[in-house]
């Protein structure tokens, strides 16, 4: 293409709270989240688990696919998926959660991909570890940036790219970052990022790379779009912000009762009722505590032992339902002592809204 036909936009496009534009339900209609009754599983089966894709899907050949280390390496290769296959092989739970879950709770907020509760999941994914084969690649001692970019291209905000990002040395050595091929003990899925993924554990899901074509080394940090231009906390528009990392601590509860069809609202019967629910934080910390909140009471849950280091905790708490109208909330806490808030933190773009899921509840008459 000669030139960009797209413009983009520079500044923020207006929105109304609860009311979504053509383009954002296009978007709704393109991706799609976890079902919040499957959170009684501690495995999300992978039809269900949340998806964002940025572009279009790429149709890749796996038996031609290669995965190039390139750029600032002293011994640079190309991977097959067969050699990877053939690599020390390990399956990791780990839980995803969007950077951009809960955004429809943010007032005013942004115009994107209208997320309200159920961009997270968690999937058994199998590979080989990262580390070694950046190893193998021998960085040079001026690289500082090692940059993972998929073969989905597109335009954001009128900039032309494929969907990149990058972590450091210092990061990949810290972190169990894995070079996925299989969820679920199934091969990935087209929209799951086949043939080849990353998975970087305990960070939102923008940092796990689909359709992995080429991991780059960089002697100055990388400034792609995706790492730069956006997935950054701002307080205002001219702010350049702040990067984002891992997960911050969350809880979500499987909706009592059956649903309204329109509303999504509850109903269910008096007597008592055994709320269940997930909660989870960032970087492989656990989750300490989760407090329900039933009329304004709120009530310590029970914990459960948690799966994986990188997995969220199934939690249950009892309620007696009484007939009336009520709204219930759940919180947690993570053993670094960061407790999840009843109101939404402010963010431009309305990323990593962790407040209190509230879920309005009808009782009927004994």
């Amino acid at each position: 293409m000669s030139e960009n036909p797209f413009t983009g936009y520079t500044g923020r496009i207006l929105t109304e709270d609860g009311v979504y534009s053509q383009s954002e339900v296009g978007l709704a209609n393109r991706n799609s989240g976890n079902l919040l009754e499957t959170l009684a599983l501690d495995i999300t089966p992978i039809g269900l688990h949340y998806l964002l894709i940025h572009f279009d899907v790429p149709l890749i050949d796996e038996s031609t696919h290669r995965l190039d280390f390139s750029g600032a390496f002293d011994a640079p290769y190309k991977l097959g998926l067969d050699e990877i296959r053939a690599l020390p092989q390990v399956t990791l739970p780990v839980t995803l959660e969007c950077a951009g879950n809960s955004r429809s709770g943010i007032s005013p907020r942004a115009h994107s991909m209208p997320w309200m509760y159920e961009a997270v999941g968690t999937s058994e994914w199998t590979g080989t570890p990262l580390k070694p084969l950046i190893e193998r690649a021998r960085p040079r001692g001026d690289a500082v940036d090692i940059a993972f970019f998929g073969t989905d291209y597109g335009y954001d905000k009128g900039v032309g790219h494929h969907y990149g990002r990058s972590l450091t040395l210092d990061q990949i050595s810290e972190l169990d970052v894995m070079l996925v091929h299989s969820m679920n003990g199934q091969p990935l899925l087209p929209q799951h990022g086949a043939p080849l993924r990353l998975i970087v554990p305990g960070w939102y899901g923008m940092a796990s790379v689909k359709w992995l074509g080429r991991i780059e080394a960089l002697t100055k940090a990388f400034d792609g779009f995706q790492q730069v231009q956006t997935y950054r906390f701002r307080d205002s528009y001219e702010d350049p912000g702040r990067p984002m990392t891992t997960m911050r601590v969350k809880s979500l509860m499987v909706p009592p009762g059956v649903p309204d069809w329109g509303s999504r609202k509850r109903y269910l019967e008096p007597g008592p009722v055994t709320l269940v629910g997930r909660a989870w934080s960032g970087g492989g910390v656990p989750v300490t505590r989760v407090e329900v909140e039933f009329d304004g009471s709120w009530c310590e849950a029970r914990l459960e032992q948690q799966t994986g280091h990188y997995t969220w905790t199934r939690w249950s708490c009892d309620w007696q339902a009484s007939p009336g109208e009520h709204v219930l909330r759940c919180r947690a806490t993570d053993a670094n002592g960061a407790v999840q808030p009843l109101d939404p933190p402010w963010d431009v773009a309305g990323f990593a809204n962790n407040s209190a899921q509230k879920v309005q509840v009808f009782v009927g008459q004994r």
